[in-house]
């Protein structure tokens, strides 16, 4: 493929940076030049928050909810008809096997659907007083313009789960996706206002971190929704903070994956390769840490890394190829130094651990699937996320030796674990330190079903009824509708027992 040019989406209008200043990005399946995009700065995004101010004053900031929602539906609809091109440009940029991101592009209309279908749903409350010559109620309203930074790995994917509640809610964004997969961002945004929505309602500025900080800096913008490394979560948490607005942050993982020996095997063996391996390893829930029962760890180990081995590598567009390369040159980098850092702590590598150079892919980023053991319980790869096709597997005796295990970690994203053992199911979800606990299965999400992170992995919700109240404010209303004559001394009954 060419090398392919694009303009920010600003407004309604393609804009090139505001100095001019552009920056190439590389197919990671070849190691080519892909594409060239603005290198948006502070101009740009004032720019762009300028348009999503305008569109909250004007026709968007006065629509029916209902209406809202329907041309949410509409976005969806446009969505699916042009899924097969957007999931091309994921996997040209990202390196994500074809397939993947055609079943996510396919499955944006979802969130589209169910948040569409909530706009006229969001309602306040009538609130009971001793007086009852007050009227008492609470409005929900939108909290303004909403900056929302993603990463590279599922680009619209986990776009759209802040961008569907936010916009349901009332608000306008202005999205700064990751300079290495700004493409796919651009072409939903460009079908947004096919399908009806107004211009400036949904911007999006590409660029780095001049582009991200100046978002999270301007003083319009209301909330901040990021998804990406706690590293970066934490500086723009600190930024958002000097302001007093609000952040949610969906951060990182180093998920534990548990195979009990009463487990379907089979099935264990499957969820932990594939919670590891999926995506190369390039998701916030990467079943990265297995703990297998030492009653069948050996042998266990031994399928595990024979199944890494026969993992075939290729070009993420061949349906053949089980999986893709690493995203970037810098996250290969890191693949390599984490791992030759975990063997020099005393881990043994039986399956992976380099790089490699598939047919016809030989300047691609791309990394064996990794299986390390022997691990030293307190070894830095077990508290670090990888990020990377990197399984680490240990052995455990008890139950309460693996949770305390588990638990062990600055994380708390998912866990999942494999057993027959019905108690045991529903006692571990609960003494698991995780927002998402999975049994018997991994890596499972739906639109519907609230998704959060503990611990250092991150602040509120996406994704269900819940994220939607992360989008909007409470206001308080009263009124008198008696005789009073609003003479504050000459009030027999206070309106409450509470602070007035």
């Amino acid at each position: 493929m060419d090398l392919q040019d694009y303009a920010q989406h600003i407004g309604g209008e393609a804009v090139a940076a505001a100095d001019g200043e552009t920056y190439i990005t590389h197919n990671p399946a070849n190691g080519r030049p892909w594409g060239r995009f603005p290198a948006g700065k502070s101009a740009d995004v004032a720019r762009a928050v300028a348009a999503a101010m305008e569109a909250l004053q004007g026709s968007w900031g006065s629509m029916a909810p209902t209406r809202r929602g329907r041309l949410l539906i509409e976005w969806a609809r446009a969505i699916s008809v042009n899924a097969e091109k957007i999931a091309r440009l994921e996997t040209a940029q990202n390196g994500k096997i074809f397939r993947d991101c055609l079943n996510q592009a396919r499955d944006l209309e979802n969130w589209l659907y169910y948040y569409g279908g909530q706009a006229d749903k969001i309602e306040g409350t009538v609130v009971p007083l001793l007086r009852q010559s007050i009227l008492n109620y609470t409005l929900r309203e939108p909290l303004g313009v909403i900056g929302i930074i993603t990463p590279w790995n599922s680009p619209a994917s986990l776009t759209m789960s802040s961008a569907a509640p936010a916009l349901a809610a009332g608000n306008a964004i202005v999205i700064k996706p990751s300079e290495v997969t700004p493409a796919s961002i651009l072409e939903i945004a460009r079908l947004a206002e096919e399908a009806g929505i107004p211009k400036g309602v949904i911007n999006v500025v590409t660029g780095g971190r001049d582009a991200g900080e100046a978002l999270v800096d301007h003083p319009d913008i209301a909330k901040i929704a990021f998804t990406g490394s706690v590293e970066a979560g934490r500086a723009i948490a600190e930024r958002a903070g000097k302001r007093l607005i609000g952040c949610t942050l969906e951060l990182g993982g180093k998920s534990p994956n548990i195979v009990f020996p009463d487990a379907d095997l089979a099935r264990a063996e499957a969820g932990v390769l594939g919670g590891i391996f999926a995506s190369t390893g390039q998701t916030c829930v990467a079943g990265s840490r297995a703990y297998v029962h030492e009653s069948l760890f050996d042998s266990f180990v031994e399928r595990l890394a024979t199944r890494a081995r026969q993992i075939v590598l290729g070009d993420p567009m061949d349906p053949r190829t089980q999986m893709g390369p690493v995203s970037t040159e810098l996250q290969l980098q890191k693949d390599e130094r984490l791992v030759a850092e975990a063997l020099s702590e005393g881990a043994v590598k039986i399956a992976g651990g380099e790089r490699v150079s598939p047919p016809g892919c030989e300047d691609g980023y791309f990394y064996a699937p990794t299986v390390l053991t022997k691990l030293n319980p307190a070894a830095s790869i077990l508290k670090t996320e990888v990020f990377g096709p990197v399984l680490s597997v240990l052995p455990f005796k008890s139950e309460d030796d693996v949770v305390a295990m588990a638990n062990d970690s600055p994380f708390g994203l998912a866990a999942g674990f494999w057993t027959r053992d019905f108690a045991r199911a529903h006692r571990l979800a609960r003494r698991l330190e995780a927002g998402t606990v999975w049994i018997n299965m991994y890596r499972a999400f739906a639109f519907n079903s609230p998704m959060s992170g503990h611990k250092q992995s991150g602040i509120g919700w996406q994704n269900g009824s819940e994220a939607i109240f992360q989008y909007l404010k409470t206001k308080s209303v009263w009124c008198e509708t008696g005789e009073d004559n609003g003479d504050m001394f000459a009030r027999a009954q206070p309106a409450s027992t509470g602070r007035e």
